[in-house]
């Protein structure tokens, strides 16, 4: 749109210099011929090209004023995180996916509260951050902390809550790394509490059976089909290499790159599919050859419900993008606990000044 008005803009130019052009001449070859006499009627084309220098000018003005037109405070709060997840997976790929699995670590303990996000106060209040599913594993909250801090500076008297915040980072971590886009709806509010032991019962294990994963989404109101969409955000990212090495964990036919005989406490890292930075349908189709890397992934082929969702998902990328679309949706309107105090937080690590203890 902005192309075309700035061709326009220019053709309206050389119109109104040409006319000017033109009656300058004219009447300047009229005054020389007749002795300077009074000016000649044609002097109204320079009316005219001024008329029409006016009429582009204020288009261009009515133009710039359209599209400087502030944003919608939640156009605003999209835009600010948006920028600020995709400039964090710029730098490291791996990032979109541990934003996705914040989002979910966070929902799926007591629903989509924030509550992942709180530091532990020592001596009082210990939250799940540091509960052992999270601990030196999950990821990505200083970005959640940047994005919270962008809407504060550029969508001003606009709160958000964190828990909102965290959807919104993993929807666009989805995006960018290649997923189908989806509606976020905004609203949630932020929990001033967490729950240590919650953690390490509600959130799938990665040596969990496949009874105990269906019993775990269950629970939440996932049905089979749901969990295994969900289960393919393993398209994207890695696991860390003390977590593969132990034997509960891992898919024994899997081929690792950890070097797990020189120590179990290996910082380094596994990708979770042959594609760890593309959202794709890698992961499916590795599951079909028996090389989903966890113990907990590879299970989903053991059973002839969830095989053949395996099987449809590996065949057609589209559904599972549709079907992952569907269920994240779903997992983003997971409700926190009855009776826990709630509020929009101000700084997503901690809870808002008061009553610390309260918590």
């Amino acid at each position: 749109m902005a192309f075309r008005l700035s061709h326009l803009s220019l053709a309206l130019s050389l119109v109104a210099l040409a006319l000017a052009g033109v009656a300058i001449y004219r009447n300047t070859y009229e005054a020389m011929s007749k002795g300077f006499q009074t000016l000649s009627p044609e002097f109204d084309l320079l009316e005219s090209a001024a008329s029409i220098l006016t009429l582009n000018n204020n288009a261009k003005k009515n133009s710039d004023s359209k599209l400087t037109q502030p944003l919608s405070p939640s156009a605003c709060i999209f835009s600010a995180v948006r920028g600020v997840v995709n400039s964090a997976i710029d730098r490291e790929r791996r990032m979109g996916a541990s934003l996705i699995r914040l989002h979910f670590h966070d929902c799926f303990v007591d629903g989509c509260d924030g509550g992942v996000l709180l530091d532990d106060i020592p001596g009082s209040f210990q939250g799940e951050k540091t509960s052992p599913p999270n601990n030196n594993s999950a990821r990505g909250f200083e970005v959640i902390e940047q994005a919270k801090q962008r809407v504060k500076d550029t969508c001003p008297n606009t709160p958000v809550s964190c828990a909102d915040i965290l959807a919104i980072a993993a929807r666009d971590s989805v995006v960018k790394l290649g997923g189908q886009g989806y509606n976020v709806a905004l609203g949630r509010r932020d929990a001033r509490a967490a729950n240590f032991t919650g953690a390490l019962t509600q959130l799938p294990a990665p040596f969990d059976n496949l009874t105990v994963q269906l019993r775990k989404f269950n629970d939440k109101n996932f049905n089979a089909r749901e969990m295994v969409a969900l289960a393919g955000a393993h398209t994207v990212g890695f696991a860390r290499c003390a977590t593969v090495c132990n034997s509960n964990n891992v898919n024994p036919a899997a081929r690792l790159q950890c070097n797990c005989s020189v120590t179990q406490n290996d910082t380094n890292l596994q990708q979770l599919d042959t594609t760890p930075a593309v959202f794709d349908r890698v992961y499916f189709q590795d599951l079909n050859r028996n090389q989903g890397i966890l113990f907990s992934d590879q299970v989903l082929t053991g059973n002839t419900t969830t095989a053949a969702i395996v099987t449809t998902y590996s065949n057609n990328g589209a559904v599972f993008f549709g079907d992952f679309a569907a269920a994240m949706i779903k997992m983003g309107n997971l409700p926190p606990s009855q009776g826990v105090q709630l509020e929009i937080r101000d700084v997503c690590s901690r809870v808002n000044p008061s009553s610390v203890a309260s918590m």
